[in-house]
């Protein structure tokens, strides 16, 4: 709890690392994003085999709110560093027409994907369990999503929160309860 804390205070007053670039693809490119061939099956056993946790980041070319998170939470230390030490991360692309193999075998550009995933927002993350069920595709398999941009607490709260499985737990503490309780606690904890 007091790292936890501890890191919350840091990042009040971090000074975020250097922000990500565009790439040629017009998306941001951060070095904890992962190249891989995008068959999720795979990229979902390499992370397990790290002991990471699999996270489809889904962005489009020109996205401001895909630009906010990566010029202003992502960058920040404490998340930078929790991304790094627990996720391993595949860029997607919202209207991609690069091939991506979906968790059902199902092969399809990413943006048909999209499409099929229901994903409408950018930036939106997909957190994927350690096993996903035969025959179920990304979507209907993730433990949580992230539709949209959300400042940096709330973004290290889902972090953790996945990160420590807690959706699995049985309490009535959902995310939305875990995180109002965090900020109850970073406000007393920090005299805010």
């Amino acid at each position: 709890m007091k790292r936890f804390l501890t890191m919350i205070a840091a990042l009040c007053l971090a000074v975020p690392v250097m922000a990500a670039e565009l790439g040629d693809d017009g998306l941001h490119k951060t070095d904890w994003m992962r190249e891989t061939f995008k068959d999720l099956r795979e990229d979902l056993d390499e992370a397990n085999a790290e002991g990471k946790r699999l996270m489809l980041l889904i962005e489009q070319r020109g996205c401001i709110y895909c630009e906010r998170m990566h010029r202003d939470v992502f960058p920040l230390p404490v998340i930078d560093s929790y991304i790094r030490e627990n996720f391993f991360v595949v860029q997607l692309d919202l209207y991609g027409a690069a091939e991506l193999i979906d968790f059902d075998g199902e092969e399809l550009s990413q943006r048909d994907a999209m499409r099929k995933w229901g994903i409408m927002f950018t930036p939106s993350i997909l957190f994927m369990p350690q096993e996903v069920p035969e025959g179920k595709t990304a979507a209907q398999a993730a433990v949580a999503v992230m539709p949209g941009a959300f400042e940096a607490g709330t973004t290290l709260d889902l972090l953790t929160w996945v990160n420590e499985e807690r959706y699995a737990l049985d309490s009535e503490e959902d995310f939305q309860r875990y995180h109002a309780r965090r900020i109850r606690e970073r406000t007393v904890d920090l005299g805010d």
